[in-house]
């Protein structure tokens, strides 16, 4: 299973897990479709930021 920390690796239309910055201590992840990736690094420790389709923002922890 992929931990989202390489922006290559993902894909708008992606189905993905993300943490919300509110779920970040209880690590809830939220699951959706990526509409936009935020960050513009290659890789990011906490994972590559993006915006659902749903119009959540957090960042990548699994990808389906």
């Amino acid at each position: 299973m992929n931990k989202g920390t390489k922006r290559a690796d993902i894909k708008q239309g992606a189905s993905v897990a993300i943490v919300l910055k509110q779920d970040q201590a209880s690590g809830y992840l939220t699951d959706g479709i990526v509409r936009d990736i935020l960050t513009k690094s290659p890789t990011h420790p906490h994972g590559i930021k993006v915006r659902l389709m749903s119009g959540e923002v957090g960042r990548v922890k699994e990808i389906y």
